[in-house]
């Protein structure tokens, strides 16, 4: 079973043109840097061609990557500014006793931003979905170990 990502309508077109520049006239330009590569000589010793190559196979990695997220995107506004912890929001809680500010969500969401995201489905995530600013919840941490967290402000995340 497919795990829907939800999306803002930015984040889904700015997905949709990666996808289709890698797919278009990214894979031209790097088969000409491979195929610029390959005439340099002897592939064993050739590091501009195994480089080429190293890239080549990354950016099929992203483009499947890419086409899974677009394929299950539920794109849809924002959540609304009522404090109510959901997909989309920007956190700031006492986790473990320290303050940490992430997005609740996907990383695809998140864009270029420097913040940290947890997915609803990850234990931390998990504990406070449905929260509210002021409530307290607790996950156990993979080394079993309880972590208490208060949910201090939950805003609608935008880029």
């Amino acid at each position: 079973m497919s795990e829907t990502t939800w999306l803002t309508q930015e984040a889904y077109d700015r997905l949709k043109s990666e996808h289709e520049y890698l797919t278009g006239p990214g894979r031209s330009e790097l088969a000409a840097k491979i195929d610029e590569a390959r005439s340099e000589g002897d592939l064993k010793e050739n590091a501009g061609y195994h480089a080429a190559r190293e890239e080549q196979a990354k950016q099929e990695a992203r483009i499947r990557q890419l086409a899974a997220i677009l394929r299950t995107a539920q794109v849809g506004e924002a959540p609304a500014d009522d404090g109510v912890v959901e997909s989309g929001m920007v956190i700031t809680a006492l986790v473990g006793g320290e303050e940490m500010t992430f997005l609740l969500g996907s990383r695809e969401v998140a864009g270029g931003t420097d913040l940290d995201v947890f997915s609803e489905k990850s234990p931390l995530g998990a504990a406070i979905l449905g929260k509210s600013a002021g409530d307290s919840a607790a996950y156990q941490a993979p080394n079993g170990r309880t972590i208490d967290v208060k949910i201090l402000h939950a805003k609608p995340f935008s880029a």
